[in-house]
């Protein structure tokens, strides 16, 4: 039903029209004026008479009262959807900008008119249409701003309108709840108060203006219990940090206290590098009503802020798998994540993640979304800093439940994330509060707020703490007494003095507080053992791989092609890389190992090399093999999936999810490797950094297509250059096979190995399918990676090789084909770490070598020649003259025109089998000494 369309509102000749044309024809008028009509029908009996002392003649309404109960209804509608826009949300007092569609005016009512209207007209049992009114301001623009008129799904909408209307959400607080929450922002306040007395002019990004963040993780905590909660995931940036860490955690005072201090607790660290206070990660437990017992985890997060949302979410999304067994139990976990109103509308990552929240691949049941509004962002008012008028808006695109709440206001913000809660045990969904408060202070301690914000800061100088408004409201309530609200504070000022007095004298010690894992950095680059597989076993394995139901139609084409792969098993060979990678993956099932591949077209690969997912070609039904491989045995669980066009999310996301199951080979795959640096922050701020701040281990596996095609400079580079500069102290494993078979043990080895460490692969393009790059299944049955692979052409005359080439990955084909009798290729498969004493034992079996070369497709600033250039001298002895061959100095990667490409190319492979340039200087010729590194 809609109102006039040239007035915007109803009138009397409009409905008269309307009313009219449905007497004659129903069905010529819209279902909701339809609707409409018949329910005003109902009404005849109650409705005002045409004239005076006239009743309306039966099956007729008089338009005029039409006319206000449509009205009415357009208010109540209003009232309902931009009711929010009327709440007092600022505890400082800035009056809310309303919208003229909440008044009976902009719909052309009176008082009057709203008061002739009987309520049963807008759906209530009682009273009448003003009645109505006032109710529904009450509950929509008085304290808690809801925002559900865009969810799709109307039972959502109508459940949370229930919840609403019934008076459920709004239910008095005991005066016992109303006591524990004044002692919890007493404690909340109490610790800040403390810190910038003991420690002045230390960082610690207080929580002060926000203290109802931590009563309102109590009750997210105690109401999901009910629902079957074991574990609460928390991901947060750093303001409020350690006050979440001491209250929701129980990390220890006097371990904050020590930190402060500057103490820190290294023995078991890896690194000592470490991390800031307000970026540790903790765990913790927590006993809840009816005697059980949650965990609370709270991730570890850089500075760069919603970075860490897509952690969480695999984080939890492992952990639910975990406490499943097996297969999800979304009850037994809740991730909550809370946001800065700056950096919620600000950083992209947000939008990724929320994209990830009803993905089947990603879902995790439902977050509860936080966004602890400062209202401003470092020294930036929200004007320059989004173009919405709520932070919160960008969640209402993916179809989030919002709802806005003033922060000294503990009663509402309790009831919303009980609300909260309960939404997502019924509907499995996500959901957002929007907790506006203040900031007492800058951005952190030592920075002066008035600079930028001068009238703001005057507001919040002389605005109470939200303990002492909480305090106030219980004092005027009778519950307790201003001497009472005094003392509970006093209390807590004396219990932070005498903690912090008894650590500084020694009396009581800091407990030890989730400290690092206890590892080495392995440094070696050993091959990691056997990783082979007895060759009956995989022709079993692949007979079961090209098995599918006799009712799957399989595109003929792609039938014929995986035919091959039993062929490929024979003595001629031919497994290829997709071929090899499922021989690895079905074996690691069988073993109990678990699997878990995504990535943009991850299902099929960019490249067509994989086929995981069968699609039936006519019904469109799927099928995958490497699902059910392990039926009857072993307890792997595979899983698959295309993700979203995202890369730091996914990234993050499966990131999260290694570091949480580690029976888990998780593997990201980059449709082309150069998009990876769109992930750069999961990069820098976890993948390479994680083991040295905060002791986290991961095993994740990144695929990156690498390889100089002449398809121009966005499809050539991963930027290996990027990853070996991040590496150190044993943070991860680079490595660039250029078999199948290499392939094959390297997977396996990751998923084994001891120490587990993200692994940063290579992966080819035209090596797919080369036939020169193929595998027998002879190498795969026995053996292990290799990280350094001599010339298998060279070795036979190595007394005649004066020029030893190293290489790594699909250029090595290229100079094969074209090797001079002189020439010795060597491939070095593992570039961190660095394989330095395999290279001197390759060196070592080349008596008569002149000259090391280093040979490479990209340009010399970037691929691995900044990297190698030292390490090489030093494997080689330091005893030979080094050279590299390859592109110039550039500032793009690759070239974008093909022939270009070509001409570049041919010019390199040419020139490594060029015949040696005269050299002079003493020590140009090998001495026949053994060189060590």
């Amino acid at each position: 039903m809609s109102s006039d369309p040239i007035t915007g509102v109803f009138n009397d000749g409009y409905i008269s029209e309307a009313y009219d044309a449905y007497r004659r024809d129903a069905a010529s008028v819209d279902e909701s004026w339809r609707q409409f009509f018949r329910f005003a029908e109902s009404l005849a009996g109650s409705a005002p008479t045409a004239a005076p002392g006239q009743p309306v003649p039966a099956g007729q309404i008089d338009p005029a009262f039409l006319r206000d109960v449509a009205a009415a209804a357009e208010l109540v509608d209003a009232i309902r959807s931009y009711g929010h826009l009327a709440v007092p949300l600022d505890p400082l007092g800035t009056p809310p900008e309303g919208t003229p569609e909440l008044t009976p005016e902009f719909h052309g009512l009176s008082k009057e008119h709203l008061a002739s209207i009987p309520g049963i007209a807008l759906g209530t049992s009682g009273g009448n249409a003003s009645d109505v009114v006032a109710r529904l301001r009450e509950l929509y623009s008085s304290r808690i701003g809801f925002e559900i008129s865009h969810l799709g799904r109307v039972e959502e909408r109508e459940w949370l309108r229930e919840q609403i209307e019934s008076g459920r959400l709004n239910a008095p607080l005991s005066d016992e709840e109303k006591k524990s929450i004044l002692h919890r922002l007493t404690e909340v306040d109490g610790l800040e108060r403390f810190l910038g007395r003991a420690y002045q002019g230390y960082k610690r990004f207080s929580i002060e203006g926000s203290d109802i963040l931590v009563p309102m993780l109590d009750v997210a905590i105690e109401s999901a219990s009910i629902h079957g909660a074991r574990e609460v995931d928390l991901a947060m940036a750093h303001r409020g940090r350690i006050n979440v860490l001491a209250h929701t955690l129980s990390k220890p005072y006097a371990t904050i206290f020590e930190e402060f201090e500057g103490k820190h607790a290294t023995t078991n660290a890896v690194s000592e590098t470490g991390d800031v206070k307000y970026h540790l990660g903790a765990s913790g437990k927590r006993q809840v009503s009816g005697g059980g017992e949650v965990e609370i985890v709270l991730i570890p997060n850089p500075s760069h802020l919603e970075v860490v949302n897509p952690v969480l979410e695999g984080f939890a999304r492992a952990r639910q798998v975990l406490a499943g067994g097996g297969e999800r139990d979304e009850a037994a976990v809740l991730p909550i994540c809370v946001h800065g109103d700056a950096a919620f509308p600000g950083e992209g990552v947000v939008a990724e993640t929320l994209n990830l929240s009803g993905l089947t691949g990603f879902r995790t049941g439902g977050t509860l979304h936080i966004i602890v509004n400062n209202q401003v962002g470092f020294t930036t008012d929200p004007i320059d800093a989004r173009s919405t008028h709520y932070a919160s808006d960008l969640a209402k695109g993916f179809e989030v439940p919002i709802v806005h709440v003033n922060a000294d206001d503990a009663e509402s913000c309790v009831h919303v994330v009980r609300l909260a809660i309960e939404y997502r045990a019924k509907f499995g969904k996500d959901f957002l509060i929007d907790v506006v408060g203040y900031r007492r202070h800058g951005h952190n301690e030592t920075d002066e707020p008035s600079f930028t914000q001068p009238t703001l800061y005057l507001k919040i100088r002389s605005h109470p703490s939200p303990r002492e408004v909480w305090g106030a409201r219980l004092v005027a309530e009778g519950i307790v007494t201003g001497d009472q609200v005094k003392q509970i504070d006093a209390d807590a000022a004396a219990n932070f003095d005498r903690i912090q007095t008894a650590m500084k004298s020694g009396e009581i010690h800091a407990p030890e507080y989730n400290p690092a894992k206890e590892a080495e950095a392995d440094q070696s680059g050993a091959g990691g053992g056997d990783t082979g597989v007895n060759a009956d076993r995989l022709r079993e394995l692949n007979d079961r791989l090209l098995k599918w139901p006799s009712t799957l139609k399989a595109n003929p084409r792609l039938a014929k092609t995986l035919a091959r792969r039993a062929d490929a098993m024979g003595d001629a060979g031919g497994i290829d890389w997709g071929h090899a990678e499922a021989l690895a993956l079905a074996a690691l099932l069988t073993e109990g190992k678990s699997v878990r591949l995504t990535g943009q077209d991850a299902e099929r690969a960019t490249f067509s090399h994989r086929q995981a997912v069968l699609h039936d070609a006519e019904s469109g039904e799927i099928y995958t093999p490497l699902a059910h491989v392990a039926e009857g045995e072993g307890h792997g669980r595979f899983e698959i999936y295309n993700s979203p066009l995202s890369e730091t999310a996914v990234l993050g996301f499966e990131y999260g999810y290694s570091t949480a199951h580690e029976n888990t080979l998780v593997l990201w795959e980059a449709q082309y490797g150069d998009f990876v640096n769109v992930a750069q922050p999961i990069i820098d701020q976890f993948i390479s950094a994680d083991r040295a701040k905060w002791g986290q281990d991961s095993s994740i596996v990144l695929l990156l297509p690498h390889g100089y095609e002449g398809q121009g400079p966005e499809h050539s580079s991963a930027r290996l250059e990027r990853f070996l500069q991040l590496c150190g102290e044993g943070n991860m494993r680079v490595a660039y096979p250029s078999t199948p078979a290499q392939y094959f043990h390297v997977l396996r080895r990751q998923s084994s190995m001891y120490e587990r460490r993200p692994l940063v692969l290579m992966q080819p393009k035209s090596l797919l399918r080369l036939p020169e790059a193929a595998s027998r299944l002879s190498d795969l049955t026995s053996g292990g990676f290799r990280p350094v692979i001599d010339d298998p052409v060279a070795s036979q005359t190595r007394e005649a090789i004066t020029r030893l080439v190293f290489c790594t990955g699909k250029i090595y084909y290229e100079l094969a084909a074209r090797r001079a009798p002189f020439v010795a290729i060597v491939r070095v498969e593992e570039l961190y770490p660095w394989p330095g004493a395999e290279i001197a034992q390759v060196v070592d079996l080349y008596p008569s070598i002149e000259e090391v070369v280093w040979a490479q497709e990209e340009p010399k600033n970037q691929g691995a020649w900044s990297y190698v250039a030292p390490r090489l001298r030093m494997s080689t002895g330091n005893a030979l003259l080094t050279r590299y061959i390859g592109r110039p100095d550039r500032s793009s990667p690759a070239e974008g025109y093909a022939e270009v490409h070509k001409k570049e190319q041919e010019r390199i492979i040419a020139e490594v089998s060029a015949p040696m340039q005269q050299l002079g200087g003493a020590g140009a010729k090998r001495r026949g000494v053994a060189v060590k590194t």
